[in-house]
């Protein structure tokens, strides 16, 4: 096989919520294999400016905008800001979200809305902006960052299963619609993955990790690095006949139900 077909170099990618976490894990990974990175966020410009050094000393072209995804003329400011000062947008990663975890019977409509907006009404803003550059120019890369909620449901993230659950038929929808104009959609779904939000839950002896060690039949918790071949192999080349998918990497929790209590 012709390796060259992982290759980016050349190409830009825009990756939204990637200042920190599986984002960045993911936005390096294409910034390696050649990407020039347009990362994005909403909190602080000092932030961005913070995660923009942090991929430039790794040696990878970034820039970064700030912008809301729930805001659909701060958006398309951006997207038309984007391809005037750094290139037309070749890959979108959807990555920015939230999660709110209240007992659905305690979730006021706000906090819902504010989920449901940020997680999928975001993605169809954002892909809205920037897929008919893609189609005008002969084709592109989308990838929206699902979840295991996307299939699971569990206690008190009821809000962002749904939009995950929602996001996976959005990611075969948009699929239908815009494969003949050469532009393939995907999904990339983590499992539970080692990161600083994860760390106080990650001591021996304490019940979630306990969990997750025997609930994934890795016996581990993922490494953030896990997700950038997938997401290099959904960018590239190499995947222009795979669309409308959603790649679990998940340590193989979602092939599982699991096993008995006591056994090793």
């Amino acid at each position: 096989m012709d390796l060259s077909a992982f290759d980016l170099s050349g190409k830009v990618a825009l990756v939204t919520g990637a200042t920190h976490g599986l984002g960045m894990a993911m936005a390096k990974g294409l910034g390696r294999a050649g990407a020039i990175l347009v990362i994005s966020g909403h909190s602080s410009d000092e932030k961005i400016a913070h995660a923009v050094e942090a991929y430039r000393a790794e040696d990878i072209e970034a820039y970064g905008y700030r912008f809301n995804v729930t805001d659909e003329a701060a958006v398309e400011a951006a997207v038309t800001r984007i391809e005037a000062e750094v290139g037309p947008i070749d890959i979108l990663v959807n990555n920015a979200g939230i999660i709110k975890r209240i007992p659905l019977l305690e979730m006021d409509v706000s906090e819902w809305e504010e989920v449901i907006n940020t997680d999928l009404t975001g993605v169809f803003i954002m892909s809205k902006a920037v897929v008919p550059g893609m189609i005008q120019r002969g084709g592109g890369k989308v990838i929206n960052i699902c979840s295991m909620m996307s299939e699971l449901g569990r206690n008190s993230v009821g809000a962002y299963a749904a939009a995950k659950g929602g996001l996976k038929m959005l990611t075969r929808n948009m699929a239908t619609e815009w494969a003949r104009h050469n532009v393939q959609v995907n999904g990339i779904g983590p499992g539970y993955f080692a990161t600083s939000q994860t760390e106080p839950i990650r001591v021996d002896g304490h019940p979630f990790n306990e969990f997750i060690i025997n609930r994934t039949p890795a016996g581990k918790w993922g490494d953030p690095d896990d997700l950038q071949g997938t997401a290099v192999f959904l960018a590239s080349n190499a995947s222009n006949f795979v669309t409308g998918q959603v790649v679990y990497v998940d340590g193989g929790i979602l092939a599982t139900i699991g096993k008995p209590l006591g056994e090793s």
